[in-house]
């Protein structure tokens, strides 16, 4: 679904304000520029001259559309997604064998589980609660569940300091201008709400030109007959509007 794409750009803007990124000041998280996009953290995102270097990936885990019951309208539809925020505090990591990676620290220092504790909470919050989360708030109807998991095999004693946030929310669905063409809902009027050179409006913009317009042909007329069987080329009609009967 478009509109859970749109919910987690609109995440990312948040959480990386363009304003912040022209600046390179004034981020709102631990992660500072280190907000990452449908991808783990790699390497080449790694402050080597640091302990660590917190940073957060989002993911669209899933999304679902179901319609409120066989009644309803084919368009009336109950929309939701799953979006999956990883924050973590990366290191370069090293195999013997193999070139370096990033992974998670592991999580044997409880300073840097508070710290990491310290991003999970900023991060919710912004989306949540701030000011500056009204575009995320406004892209969805509302939040209905948070899940937070931390990262290990406490079986082998082992664990890593990486939280997994669920966050389940309840969105709008598609919804296409079949006449006019160009982008659906909500992500026209997320597109209008960020800022120029955003990250997020540079992505939708690639996505306009593929929504061509499909509109309907014209209506030729209503005709109603008082047989139900009737055959509207033969039997005359009580009531038409539109072209002459045949």
């Amino acid at each position: 679904m478009l509109s859970a794409e749109a919910a987690r750009l609109a995440a990312i803007e948040v959480l990386c304000p363009t304003a912040s990124l022209t600046a390179n000041a004034n981020y709102p998280t631990l992660a500072g520029r280190n907000i990452l996009d449908s991808r783990s953290t790699a390497v080449q995102d790694l402050d080597r001259d640091r302990e660590y270097t917190p940073t957060v990936a989002l993911h669209t885990r899933s999304s679902t559309i179901v319609r409120r019951g066989d009644a309803a309208d084919a368009a009336d539809s109950e929309c939701s997604t799953e979006i999956e925020i990883v924050c973590e505090l990366a290191v370069v990591a090293r195999d013997e064998s193999g070139p370096d990676y990033a992974d998670a620290m592991a999580g044997d220092d409880p300073d840097a589980r508070l710290v990491l504790a310290a991003l999970t909470s900023q991060v919710r919050n912004l989306l949540e609660f701030s000011q500056a989360g009204i575009l995320f708030r406004q892209t969805i109807i509302g939040v209905r569940r948070i899940e937070e998991e931390t990262f290990g095999v406490p079986e082998l004693g082992l664990r890593w300091l990486r939280n997994t946030m669920r966050m389940s929310a309840a969105i709008e669905d598609d919804s296409f201008d079949q006449l006019h063409g160009g982008m659906p809902e909500p992500m026209a009027t997320l597109f209008g709400k960020l800022p120029v050179g955003s990250y997020a409006k540079h992505k939708l913009s690639q996505l306009a030109g593929h929504f061509l317009a499909d509109p309907r042909p014209p209506l030729a007329g209503i005709a109603a007959f008082d047989n139900p069987a009737a055959e509207p080329a033969t039997d005359k009609p009580i009531l038409w509007t539109g072209a002459p009967h045949a």
